[in-house]
């Protein structure tokens, strides 16, 4: 059930606030699939919606990105849904992994950028 775009979609996601949360229905509208799909994906463990306190499923972004990606991995690319369980879970890592770089290399900057005297280098005796 196609019901706009991926390019469409998201143009309609592009001017929201990055904490932007939607509900199953206007999810489901936004990445062209079927509320029960969302659940499914949910159910399989490839997508972790928010709660609200009434206990309402709520998609961030990310969730929607999420989807996208999940539906270009089967639609596109014929990877069935276990395929797509360990492709995300290893793009999940590497993301993990290129943070901690990012901020190592932040903190590599930063004592270089440091005063010799004050970098807090033990005394040893």
């Amino acid at each position: 059930m196609e019901l706009h775009s991926d390019a469409a979609a998201e143009d309609l996601t592009a001017g929201l606030p990055p904490n932007a949360a939607f509900v199953i229905s206007v999810a489901a509208r936004l990445v062209g699939v079927h509320e029960q799909t969302l659940r499914y994906y949910e159910r399989a463990g490839l997508l972790e919606p928010a709660r609200s306190k009434g206990r309402i499923r709520l998609y961030s972004l990310y969730d929607l990105e999420r989807v996208r990606q999940i539906r270009r991995l089967t639609d596109e690319m014929g990877v069935n849904l276990a395929g797509v369980e360990v492709i995300m879970r290893l793009t999940d890592h590497i993301r993990e992994l290129e943070q901690r770089l990012a901020d190592a290399q932040t903190e590599i900057q930063r004592l270089r950028a440091a005063p010799r005297g004050n970098r807090g280098n033990p005394t040893w005796t």
